[in-house]
């Protein structure tokens, strides 16, 4: 009865479409992004599944490649959060069957080389053929991604129909009944990635925590922080929109560093201290001006710059935590050193191992504890993406985040 069931899963599975292609966003160039007809995904590993994606969203990340900050020449399909159905299975897959819903994380881990064996599914030797030790601006990098251009792997992303999943044994996770997609969907990125700034920031009880972007990884950095047990938590920004998202869905003070100081704010707020913990949730795509995109490229030879990260190293105690997630991508001038050593503040970095946290924040999310959806904005079909992309891009219509539905 099982398999009959299963068999009629599928049947209805395979007839959203006719045939072997499905539709996908497909990068061509800097800012040239198109929905096309492509061929559909196989299975090319035993541990391999193939899943048919109900929700996919874009992520500031995705602007990295759209803009050209991250280099990609060959053609692919970007995007790293979706959640979907499972419709094929490899012959060594074991934990999953075809019909389970699965929410996906965003690193492609192996879940058995040494560095995935030591708690660092973001460094497996395993998934990436550009995998090196020393993490080089145009080679060597660490664990593939989703979506995120050949030097992560050259692995087609989710903003499709359909996607392959390698290491199914390992990355994705069975979505319990009484959860929809639309609850765990951010499980695959954001929720994570903002749990590792709380986290590697070493949040504690009463802290002062202090969030630079408030864009969907900054606000879920603010709901992890609350849920480590901060104090009080600040979203930095300097768009009022973003800043209202964050204090409606997060319930934090906001700082808008167009109007005000945010050193001499949160200095205020801490008897001249500064924060316990600061957090980059930005990255090298901060606001600037024509003059300093210009310089940061012809002087400087690097993509974006350190601006946000400085700041927020100005805001922290000394003493303190610095975390960062927002994405650097190259070498960068006038790196604080300095600064970072004489005010003894530890800093940790890095891609989220989502693998690490994602059970317990499956738990949280069962639980009640965390809501991720309300961060949603704006809810498009696939076959809006180029229009979907260039709204985000341009934080036009006060966009904060974009799911689609292919």
């Amino acid at each position: 009865m099982a398999s009959a069931l299963h068999g009629e899963r599928r049947r209805k599975l395979l007839n959203h479409r006719k045939g072997h292609s499905m539709k996908a966003l497909v990068f061509h160039k800097p800012s040239d992004i198109r929905v096309e007809t492509v061929p559909d995904p196989k299975i090319k590993d035993p541990q391999d599944v193939i899943v048919k994606v109900t929700r996919t969203a874009i992520c500031g990340s995705d602007l990295h490649i759209f803009n050209g900050y991250v280099p990609q020449v060959r053609s692919f399909i970007p995007g790293h959060e979706f959640v979907g159905v499972v419709e094929e299975v490899g012959q060594a897959v074991t934990k999953l069957r075809v019909g389970d819903r699965v929410v996906v994380p965003f690193p492609i881990a192996c879940g058995i080389c040494w560095f995935c064996s030591h708690g660092w599914p973001t460094q497996c030797s395993a998934s990436n053929s550009n995998y090196g030790p020393e993490g080089g601006v145009l080679t060597q990098k660490g664990a593939a991604l989703f979506g995120f251009t050949d030097l992560y792997g050259g692995y087609d992303g989710g903003q499709a129909e359909l996607v392959r999943v390698p290491f199914a044994n390992f990355g994705p996770r069975k979505i319990p009944d009484e959860l929809s997609f639309q609850d765990v969907h951010f499980l695959s990125d954001i929720f994570p990635t903002g749990w590792a700034a709380a986290e590697w920031g070493g949040v504690s009880a009463g802290d002062t925590v202090a969030v630079f972007g408030a864009g969907p990884v900054g606000i879920m950095a603010m709901k992890s922080a609350w849920l480590k047990g901060a104090g009080r938590v600040f979203a930095v920004d300097l768009l009022p929109y973003r800043l209202k998202k964050a204090a409606e869905t997060a319930n934090v003070e906001t700082i808008n560093s167009a109007e005000q100081d945010p050193a001499e704010v949160l200095r205020a707020a801490t008897d001249g201290r500064g924060a316990d913990v600061c957090i980059d949730a930005v990255g090298l795509e901060c606001h600037r001006s024509v003059i300093t995109k210009v310089a940061d490229v012809v002087i400087h030879h690097q993509a974006g710059n350190i601006d946000v990260l400085q700041t927020a190293l100005n805001c922290v105690r000394r003493g303190g935590r610095l975390s960062c997630v927002g994405v650097y991508s190259t070498k960068y001038d006038n790196f604080p050193l300095g600064q970072l050593m004489d005010k003894g503040v530890q800093f940790m970095s890095g891609q989220a191992p989502v693998h690490n946290f994602i059970d317990k924040l499956l738990e949280l999310t069962m639980q009640g504890k965390v809501v991720t959806k309300d961060v949603i904005t704006h809810e498009m079909r696939l076959d809006q993406a180029p229009e979907a992309y260039k709204m985000f891009n341009e934080k036009k219509d006060d966009c904060v985040k974009v799911v689609l539905t292919p």
